[in-house]
């Protein structure tokens, strides 16, 4: 019998926290001993909102699923258990010159998690979201039979894990294409734009020639200044391309020295001022960047800062990312922006980036602009959302699950039509809605 452990469980965002029954899984026998009641996998936590909780369910914690079965240094297919996570992946493979082909904004996301959130990151509209780089999985079902599922083998099992959110069974191990690589660094070049149409212009400008691009803009920006502030694109640095004094740790990994932030900062010290504080500082530093950036500073700025979500106190925040099609639509992006910075929600953090083709079913991305804003939670921020909400809905866009909060299920219906066709797939193989979570009550992925 496995013992089960009831404690508090949040998000990353640290709203909203709630009791769930945890559970440690270290094996398969671990996991087909409790698909008898309703369950969430979990992995590192990285999901922002209530997408890896369970209201007085069960959690079943995978980061003990964590070993590597099979690697092909021809090929660069690797065969893991769910729970290794992307750092795992670069600390074993990048001194072999292999690195994760998908990386999003930290490393601390396991394979599992990866596949349930199909993650994204600076290159979607070049490389894709995480499915691009997944070759199979085995997944252990709601009726304790354990599938394969590819593009060949159960395929509508295998696209519709993507973006699924885990609700489905729990993924057990998953074959990976990771990429060659020569070093461990990007060449990159920063751009400053003064207002949206300035950024907009730079990010096609660069789409050619650059895989990798990110813009953060001034949250507090208005009229003209509307969506200022610094693009960043970059590639991969070829060994050749490397000043001297590099070349010598072409393939250096991250140090695991962090500067923490051991206690939450109190409620009164997020404010308009210490927004812009914060965000000239941001601009600074996005705008005299190095040619050449390591990857941890490049990918992962805050994975340097531990625990740094407790700097949004204890009432936590949201990070708030959404997506509308290109065409035909600056002023809807315009009037979203608008609304965001008139709305006296105090943003912390924009950052804006372009999206690719669309894949999956529940999968986020789809070929247009995507932007991540974090907001301390508060209850006006609770009044102003279901009004972004509308203004997102009617530009035709959708937002991320992987770190929605607060969307009500009417309009997730209305963002997600093909959730008709995802709930088809889960009576086929979960009609008993073992595989549950707070977020799949909230929008109603159970049946």
């Amino acid at each position: 019998m496995i013992k089960k452990k009831l404690i508090k469980l949040s998000g990353w965002g640290n709203y909203p926290v709630i009791e769930t029954y945890a559970v440690n899984l270290k094996n398969q026998t671990d996991a087909k001993d409790i698909i008898d009641e309703e369950v969430i996998a979990r992995g590192l936590g990285r999901s922002y909102a209530d997408q890896a909780i369970n209201d007085n369910r069960t959690a079943a914690l995978c980061i003990g699923l964590n070993k590597f079965l099979a690697f092909d240094d021809t090929t660069g297919i690797l065969e893991c258990e769910a729970g290794i996570s992307l750092e795992d992946i670069i600390n074993v493979f990048a001194p072999r010159n292999w690195f994760p082909m998908i990386c999003p904004g930290t490393k601390f996301v396991t394979i599992g998690g990866a596949i349930a959130n199909d993650i994204h990151g600076k290159a979607h509209h070049s490389d894709g979201s995480f499915v691009n780089c997944v070759l199979s999985f085995s997944i252990l079902l709601a009726d304790g039979k354990i599938l394969n599922a590819s593009r060949e083998e159960n395929s509508d099992l295998f696209w519709a894990n993507f973006g699924g959110l885990g609700l489905l069974g729990i993924i057990l191990t998953a074959k990976i294409q990771l990429k060659k690589i020569e070093t461990t660094y990007f060449k990159q070049k920063a751009i400053k734009v003064n207002n949206l149409d300035e950024l907009l212009s730079a990010l096609n400008d660069y789409d050619k020639t650059f895989n990798y691009s990110v813009a953060w803009i001034d949250p507090s920006a208005k009229n003209g200044k509307l969506g200022s502030g610094v693009l960043t694109v970059g590639n991969r640095a070829l060994y050749n391309e490397l000043p001297k004094k590099l070349k010598s740790k072409a393939l250096k990994l991250h140090t695991n020295k962090k500067i923490n932030l051991p206690f939450y900062l109190p409620d009164f010290a997020l404010n308009n001022f210490t927004s812009k504080i914060l965000n000239r500082a941001i601009f600074y530093m996005q705008n005299s960047q190095k040619e050449f950036v390591h990857y941890e500073k490049f990918f992962f700025p805050l994975d340097m800062i531990g625990n740094w979500n407790k700097g949004y106190g204890k009432r936590g925040f949201i990070q708030y990312q959404f997506v509308i099609p290109k065409d035909d639509n600056i002023e809807n992006l315009k009037a979203i922006l608008e609304s965001i910075v008139s709305s006296g929600c105090t943003p912390f953090l924009n950052v804006f980036k372009i999206m690719g083709k669309a894949q999956g079913i529940l999968s986020f991305p789809f070929e247009g602009y995507t932007l991540a804003i974090d907001f301390p939670m508060s209850e006006k921020l609770k009044k102003f959302i279901p009004q972004l909400d509308k203004k997102v809905l009617d530009a035709n866009g959708r937002l991320y699950l992987g770190k929605d909060a607060l969307l009500d299920r009417n309009t997730f219906r209305k963002m997600y039509p093909q959730a008709e066709e995802w709930l088809k797939i889960k009576a086929k193989y979960d009609p008993d809605n073992i595989f549950t979570s707070n977020i799949s009550r909230r929008l109603g992925l159970t049946l």
